[in-house]
């Protein structure tokens, strides 16, 4: 979830504006690249104006002049698959690309779940093993580097095509990989990734605004949003930013003392409080803060563990942080995704009144203090004290680099940026990982979703072309359920009914995530079911791809009565052969826990709390994790729920952070 850089770049939004002494390429093109198959290929870049280029690929030749802005474009014949070439461009100079390889192209994008390397700030499973074995030299690999755009930008920021080899895989993103590595055994063609990924970001920046502006539900909220520039976001930023820290530290705080704030004496009366553990984006001060801020929380120590030797569990924290007791530096540990586990003295704790103070600094993207509300005490002698819960806090530093603009903060700043460049070269499809950062507006990403595939589908002219995603993965989000509501099965339904839209499909996983960590670490098996949706449906080869469908249901006395598509020969229950996750309600909207059945292609739902049933739903909670219904060929069944009543994200809509 995390965005890990901040980076903004000022390109205009027509290169061909600009005068270029000699041929150039867009970074997109370099050594070692794919370039799909069996289309046209397109072949552009700028010059002197009215210059003649000419392009040479394999037996094919073409000569074409620049306009009078310097832009040029070749249309060559399509090609089969094959390789390697050499590409050359010939103007005043000569650009020549080697190792060219024709083949499929697929584009890899979302965010940190898609962005997840084989290894890096985290891992696969058997991430050695995985390493070692990525010998495909026929994979080629492609990163676009992290950057915003205010305005449709010519270039990527940067970025190089590598083969895949032990040496170049480790960065990459593992979901991608396992993908191409799957084609590729397969298919015996080359495969090229584009990986355009960035952490934490939701699906509004990555969509155009002609996508917004041409769309029904959208058109009237992208109309209040004005198209801006980087000085104009960053002045509003700041002006945002001040604004909500007078309003939350109101009185005059001495930072020129904040060392003071460590201690058991200094009086943290008028500071105001957060819940912890939890980010600051989904509280105050909010989405927009990056800095530093103290948090303090008094506790009771009895009078048998006094002067005993502890242990303090904060959980994760993002970035940085420094921790104190009554004053005593405990520890400190920069990165966001570790765990803090500090052992205490028997000098540090007193008896009555102790404060635990921890200073955190964040230095982009989501910031404070996170995990499992359980794992967050101090344990004494066996005895625990709980951590979670109110923590006053103080802003001691607003940081604002004037370079500084984040992806959320602004509708499209990823598409112009990260999208937008190459949207003219040719590709056979793509994978899609994102939706986290969207699931407090569930509801809305029924529109926003379907959306940025038409919008993308329209901007790079292939008509409908291929669309694979992943649903959403278990993780304990918020302890959300279908009695007190949950965004994350609320998403997974919105990206669910995405598949209305021709040629695309959807990989379940609530299998295989992790209540406890958004970024689950079995990639292999994600990869795998997005390759099996392809192999079938783009490349039409007879292999299982999908778990049972759920399509209608019926009520027999006490039982609900459910029909499936089972994409298979049989429905099963894995692990332990009882089906668990489903669950059924009255009138009264209240659900229980049911008994479930498989007969030949229906399930019998049923519980002895519920005598005159009128719904059902099954794996509907943040963490869906024992859902456990298959078909035979090893597919998981979707979430999916019989009633229509109103979910808890209905009423929330996007609005830019920055406005």
């Amino acid at each position: 979830m995390k965005f890990r850089v901040f980076i903004v770049i000022a390109i205009a939004c027509c290169m061909g504006q600009q005068s270029f002494a000699q041929v150039q390429m867009p970074r997109i093109f370099g050594d070692s690249m794919v370039l799909q198959r069996e289309i046209p290929l397109k072949i552009w870049g700028w010059s002197t104006a009215g210059e003649q280029i000419t392009v040479q690929l394999h037996n094919q030749k073409k000569t074409v002049q620049a306009d009078a802005k310097g832009n040029w474009l070749a249309v060559l014949a399509p090609e089969k698959a094959g390789g390697p070439y050499s590409l050359q461009v010939l103007g005043k100079n000569i650009v020549t690309l080697n190792g060219i390889l024709i083949g499929d192209v697929w584009v890899c994008s979302g965010q940190s779940n898609m962005e997840f390397p084989v290894s890096g700030w985290s891992s696969v499973y058997n991430a050695p093993e995985e390493i070692a074995a990525a010998n495909y030299p026929a994979i080629r690999l492609f990163t676009v580097d992290k950057s915003v755009a205010a305005s449709p930008a010519a270039d990527i920021k940067g970025g190089l095509w590598q083969s895949c080899n032990p040496g170049s895989i480790n960065p990459f993103s593992a979901v991608g990989y396992f993908f191409a590595r799957a084609l590729q055994q397969k298919l015996n063609i080359p495969i090229g990734l584009i990986n355009t990924t960035w952490g934490g970001t939701n699906v509004e920046t990555w969509i155009s605004r002609t996508g917004f502006q041409n769309d029904p539900y959208f058109k009237n909220i992208i109309n209040t949003i004005p198209e801006v520039s980087f000085d104009s976001l960053y002045a509003l930023r700041k002006q945002k930013m001040e604004a909500m820290i007078k309003t939350l530290q109101p009185y005059f705080i001495d930072t020129d003392h904040q060392f003071q704030w460590k201690e058991l004496t200094y009086d943290a009366a008028k500071w105001p409080q957060m819940r912890l553990p939890g980010l600051w984006e989904n509280q105050q001060p909010g989405p927009m803060f990056d800095g530093l801020i103290w948090f303090r929380k008094e506790i009771n120590i009895s009078v048998e563990d006094a002067g005993q030797p502890a242990v303090l569990r904060l959980e994760m924290i993002d970035d940085n942080d420094e921790t104190y007791v009554n004053g005593i530096r405990v520890g400190a540990t920069n990165g966001y995704s570790l765990q803090r586990i500090y052992n205490l003295a028997g000098n540090v704790l007193k008896k009555g009144k102790n404060v635990i103070v921890v200073k955190v600094e964040d230095t982009g993207g989501g910031g404070g203090i996170y995990g499992d509300s359980a794992l967050m005490k101090l344990v004494v002698n066996n005895h625990t004290y709980p951590l979670a819960g109110n923590w006053s806090f103080s802003i001691q530093e607003a940081r604002m680099p004037s370079s500084a603009v984040s992806p959320n903060e602004h509708p499209s700043l990823l598409y112009n940026a990260m999208i937008h460049p190459f949207i003219r070269l040719g590709i056979k499809g793509a994978i899609w990982y994102q939706g986290e950062s969207n699931a407090d507006r569930a509801f809305e990403y029924r529109k926003a979703f379907p959306l940025l595939i038409k919008d993308w589908r329209t901007h790079w002219q292939q008509g409908d072309f291929p669309f694979y995603f992943v649903q959403l993965a278990s993780f304990n989000s918020n302890n959300g359920n279908s009695n007190n509501g949950s965004n994350w099965a609320e998403l997974r339904e919105a990206q669910a009914l995405t598949l209305s839209l021709p040629n695309t499909g959807m990989a379940v996983t609530t299998d295989i995530g992790d209540a406890k960590d958004i970024h689950p670490r079995n990639k292999q098996d994600v990869g795998l079911r997005l390759a099996a949706l392809a192999l079938q449906h783009t490349y039409h080869i007879n292999v299982p791809a999908s778990g049972p469908v759920y399509k209608k249901m019926q009520v027999t006395g006490n039982a609900m009565v459910l029909d499936f598509t089972v994409n298979g020969t049989a429905m099963v229950a894995k692990t332990d052969g009882e089906l668990h996750g489903f669950e059924i309600a009255g009138s009264d909207k209240k659900f229980y826990p049911a008994k479930a059945t498989i007969k030949g292609m229906q399930i019998i739902v049923t519980s002895n709390a519920v005598t005159s049933p009128v719904a059902v739903r099954y794996a509907w909670a943040d963490d869906a994790g024992n859902a456990n219904l298959f078909n035979n060929a090893g597919f998981p069944a979707a979430p999916f729920r019989t009633d229509s009543w109103k979910g808890v994200t209905e009423s929330r809509t996007y609005k830019a952070s920055i406005n």
